[in-house]
């Protein structure tokens, strides 16, 4: 528990520090945000303000992450470096595609099939060491299950692997993808970011509490490294809640596809190594609104010939373009977000509960 604790203030402490140091540097270097010509035109105003914020956010959590693990003598989980690889890998594919934009002075970063392919890279090397018998521990435990996963595996029957690694990379795609989406408002991102890593460091915390090795029965939890996981959530959040000092409106610094790839990877590596993939469905359920606001407009543009459903996509535009004012558009993101983790964190213990 000393590692989780100072693995978030360590991180939270460079993040508030560090990001101040990185305004004045992207400042100075030109590494200003493109706006689109299509968004809402209150949008236009933020145009200049500094950019690739998520390096602070990616920064903190690695250095605090091995702080704590050295100052409390420990040694990393293959869990632990497993998810940290995921997390720096996509946050490098977010990186180039934000000095793309910088450096050709366009909105528009690497093309789309380019970054599918960077997703595709990472999150298949991922899949593929997850599932590794070379990673198995003295039980037999990969760090990624073979089974589709609620609270805990739930499925009979081990699926086919590459069925399974199918599956790993639609979760990290997805989610990545849908946490780069919802970055769209000062804070919107970060702020629920904030919560649902919050919420992943106390399931963390509990498996450790409640695994297999410790309290054998019907309702433990069959999960490699679950406390070494939370150190690395509990570090996550701590940069966020840092970054997030600067980020609210009004943001003196965006994140950028540097840091919503990561965070949103992050996520997805979360819900694959501690067998809770269709929960963070729950937990994550403004991103996942977010998402399918996406989907549907596309879609229904298409059928229809030209038609919309909202106003503009992704929705929390939508309400922006409704007269909404952006704060107001956050904040109340931020309170359907802490529904969506309390609803997570009740079904979580309450399928504890109803085992015993």
């Amino acid at each position: 528990m000393r590692a989780v604790l100072l693995g978030g203030g360590l991180a939270l402490l460079i993040s508030l520090l560090g990001t101040r140091v990185a305004i004045s540097q992207f400042t100075r270097l030109g590494y200003g945000q493109e706006i689109r010509d299509d968004g809402p035109t209150s949008h236009h105003t933020k145009r200049g303000t500094p950019t690739m914020g998520g390096v602070v956010i990616i920064a903190a959590t690695v250095i605090g992450y091995f702080a704590a693990k050295l100052i409390t003598m420990s040694e990393p989980s293959a869990s632990a470096l497993l998810l940290l690889f995921l997390f720096v890998g996509m946050g490098l594919v977010g990186f180039l595609d934000d000095f793309i934009k910088i450096s050709k002075q366009r909105s528009l970063g690497l093309r789309s099939k380019a970054k599918m392919v960077g997703q595709t890279v990472i999150a298949l090397i991922f899949g593929f060491l997850a599932l590794s018998p070379w990673l198995e521990d003295d039980r037999g435990r990969t760090p990624a299950s073979d089974h589709i996963s609620f609270i805990r595996d739930f499925t009979a029957f081990a699926l086919p692997t590459v069925v399974v690694m199918a599956l790993i990379w639609l979760i990290v795609t997805a989610t990545s993808n849908a946490v780069n989406l919802t970055d769209g408002l000062d804070g919107l991102a970060t702020g629920a970011s904030v919560m649902v890593f919050g919420a992943y460091t106390l399931v963390n915390i509990w498996q450790n509490n409640q695994s297999c090795e410790i309290s054998p029965g019907a309702t433990c939890y069959e999960v490699r490294d679950p406390l070494d996981l939370a150190v690395i959530a509990a570090a996550i959040t701590g940069a966020c809640f840092g970054f997030l000092w600067w980020n609210a409106s009004p943001a003196q610094i965006f994140m950028g596809d540097t840091g919503s790839l990561a965070l949103g990877s992050a996520l997805a590596g979360f819900a694959i190594l501690t067998r809770t993939e269709l929960l963070l469905v729950v937990l994550g359920g403004v991103f996942v609104v977010e998402t399918l606001s996406v989907m549907l407009q596309v879609g229904w543009f298409r059928i229809s010939g030209g038609k919309r459903i909202f106003r503009m996509a992704p929705i929390h535009h939508h309400f922006e373009m409704l007269g909404w004012e952006q704060v107001t558009v956050v904040i109340r993101f931020w309170i359907v977000t802490g529904l969506c983790v309390a609803a997570g964190l009740g079904i979580f213990y309450a399928e504890w509960v109803a085992g015993i």
